[in-house]
């Protein structure tokens, strides 16, 4: 492993894999167990509380304990991959995890569960990180797009699968596979890893230069960071002093980190590898996609289960069917469009599928059941399918091939903590455009009106024919109407939320109008490259 250092980080171009299919089946393994794993703790929080006997309190922070840590360590595992190799940092991390996943359903004390879960988030935290670093630094260069493929493919296909597989572990299995499913595929990753990944040894000059201040920084600022914004819905953003000190800590430990990067001499990921102008707008467009896909991942489960009442399995078959299942087929395409057009095409058919969706969601009704969705669910499927794998290879295609560390290190960031900021502003403004909703619906509906005495009137003579007292019919008509009018105010709320994901989408298509075309390389698709270009990159690869 040839390695030496540059002022953006490790430079290193690792060993082939002997054995590619093998090396990428352990990233689609690896990305599969995170993405499970956070969406099933996520989904399945409701059914967790209530087997582990918690408040809704002690549920809270149960889930942010156990995702947090992973930004302790997320960003530095692809440097320790580097130097360390894939199979040291992945082996030893997946067994101790097997034995954790197999063992958290038969606790029962709060403190402990607290332990476990942080020492669970930890470990998770290796695995998506050493995934794409197998795509970058061990398989060959003609592997890249199918590797990147597959990593953005379990984003999509887990979030959206995610509700149903809940459903039916605790329907039919028992809420333990929540864990336990996990305890399995790791076993699988572990060995297509130690099969797939080549035997490196261990770069002792690059270990004795570490920035481990400057790890320590960021994944510390992360941390606390994403802990304060999963709590600040729950308990009022600056109104709680939890929540301000998180905050204002994690930043101050993010300002830390960037003085350490500007004044240490062999920096571990310096920020400067975001600078150049593809990289920087393909950042930014992957924001906006963040925002635009919670028409398909929050948006439309929530509104299914808002205002549907209905549980997770049941709002799952959607999303099964008409999202989690053609994305095999969409990504399946959007790997045939990237070796043969610009990913820019490709990124701005996705983003204009999310803007379509997103159009869509702005008419719906309180009536919209299931059904009603397969529409925007397909056309969600080629959002998702198109938009992320375009992005991740443009991202890939803009930057220096052997200068991945740092580049990994932020693509951790954009994963865990600009995901969490989405999800947690878009909550913020669903609540408070039904509260603003609410208010304004209530404003019309007043004591003494005709048109609100004609609907009690209604409402309580079909109460009174089902053999109801006048006075008990009369409270539950009140109350009924109530509730008409928190649900007309969801449903005005998620019809802001699609307007969002909507415009979402077309400031990222704005962003990729702006980007120019990636130099030759080796994701370059054929019919681009210039005449000796395959040359070069048959001799790289």
């Amino acid at each position: 492993m040839a390695t030496e250092l540059t002022s953006a980080g490790a430079v290193s171009t690792g060993r082939p894999s002997h054995n590619p299919v093998l090396g990428a089946a352990a990233v689609l393994v690896g990305a599969f167990l995170v993405s499970f794993d956070q969406r099933l703790l996520a989904i399945g929080l409701a059914d967790l509380r209530g087997a582990f006997g918690l408040t809704f309190d002690e549920g809270t922070w149960l889930a942010t304990i156990a995702l947090a840590p992973q930004l302790l360590v997320a960003p530095a595992i692809p440097w320790l991959a580097t130097v360390l190799g894939v199979r040291r940092v992945l082996v030893a991390p997946s067994l101790i995890y097997i034995v954790l996943s197999l063992a958290i359903p038969f606790v029962r004390d709060y403190q402990a569960l607290l332990a476990l879960h942080f020492v669970h988030g930890l470990l998770l935290g290796v695995f998506v990180p050493v995934t794409i670093m197998i795509v970058l630094h061990n398989l060959p260069m003609r592997w890249w797009v199918v590797g990147l493929a597959i990593y953005s493919f379990r984003l999509s296909f887990t979030g959206n699968s995610g509700v149903s597989l809940v459903g039916f572990h605790v329907q039919h299995l028992g809420w333990e596979w929540i864990y336990w499913q996990n305890a399995i595929v790791a076993v699988v990753m572990v060995l297509l890893a130690w099969l797939g990944t080549p035997r490196e040894t261990v770069n002792r000059q690059l270990l004795a230069k570490a920035d481990w201040g400057g790890m320590l920084l960021l994944g510390g600022g992360l941390a606390l960071i994403y802990a304060g914004l999963d709590q600040g819905n729950r308990l009022d953003w600056f109104e709680s002093g939890i929540v301000t000190s998180l905050l204002v800590g994690g930043g101050a430990l993010i300002i830390g980190f960037l003085i350490n990067e500007a004044v240490v001499p062999e920096p571990w990921a310096h920020p400067s590898v975001l600078m150049s102008r593809n990289i920087g707008l393909a950042m930014l467009a992957l924001m906006t996609y963040m925002v635009t896909s919670l028409s398909n991942m929050m948006l439309v489960p929530n509104f299914l289960t808002v205002v549907g009442h209905l549980r997770p399995e049941q709002v799952g078959d959607l999303l099964l069917n008409y999202t989690a299942l053609p994305l095999v087929g969409v990504v399946a395409a959007a790997v045939f469009l990237l070796r043969r057009f610009d990913a820019r095409w490709v990124i701005l058919g996705g983003l204009t599928c999310f803007a379509i969706s997103g159009w869509m969601g702005t008419g719906i009704t309180h009536e919209w059941s299931p059904d009603d969705f397969i529409p925007m669910a397909l056309v969600q499927a080629l959002g998702q399918g198109l938009t992320f794998t375009g992005l991740l290879v443009f991202v890939v295609s803009n930057a220096n091939p052997a200068r991945t560390v740092a580049l990994v290190a932020y693509i951790q960031v954009m994963r865990l903590d600009i995901i969490e900021i989405t999800t947690t502003v878009m909550s913020t403004w669903l609540r408070v455009r039904e509260q603003v909703h609410s208010n304004l619906i209530g404003l019309h509906v007043s004591a003494g009106d005709s048109e609100v005495a004609h609907a009690l009137d209604q409402l309580k003579g079909r109460f009174i024919e089902h053999s109801a007292a006048a006075e008990t019919a009369v409270a539950r008509a009140t109350s009924t109407l109530a509730s008409f009018v928190r649900r007309q105010a969801d449903v005005l709320s998620f019809i802001d939320g699609f307007e969002v994901t909507f415009w979402a989408a077309i400031a990222g298509m704005l962003l990729v109008s702006l980007m120019r075309a990636a130099p030759p390389g080796p994701l370059t698709p054929a019919a681009l490259k210039p005449a000796v270009a395959p040359a070069r990159a048959h001799a790289t690869a």
